[in-house]
């Protein structure tokens, strides 16, 4: 059975960091990509970043491109993401996901297999 569990969310004051963990497992986690999503109150889900564990490739949008950082442990098939300069407008509820197609840099826009359920990160002073 493929879970993913997400963590590590909570309330951070604007300008500070988090970083979210998603634990893996049930497949090879090697051969999977996983990313991160996320959605707002009242929008639809935005992706974020996704890495491929098969060759290390990252991909991040704009709006988080010098903040967040989204990396894998081989180790424990866990994937981080560490967000840093946190903005009021990051607050959403994260999700990973994980998929073994390749995509290459289309990779974020592809579906999504596998999801979790979700961490809240609440951004507020």
């Amino acid at each position: 059975e493929v879970r993913l569990v997400e963590s590590g969310g909570g309330l951070v004051q604007p300008g500070g960091s988090l970083r979210l963990s998603c634990a893996t497992s049930g497949f090879r986690f090697e051969d999977y990509n996983i990313a991160w999503f996320r959605q707002a109150p009242g929008k639809g889900r935005e992706a974020v970043s996704s890495v491929s564990n098969s060759d290390g490739q990252t991909i991040y949008i704009d709006s988080v491109k010098g903040r967040f950082t989204i990396s894998s442990d081989y180790t424990k098939d866990t994937v981080y993401l560490q967000m840093s300069s946190l903005k009021p407008e990051d607050t959403a509820v994260y999700y990973c996901a994980a998929d073994p197609t390749p995509g290459g840099n289309d990779r974020l826009v592809l579906p999504w297999e596998y999801w979790g359920q979700g961490t809240q990160v609440t951004v507020s002073s």
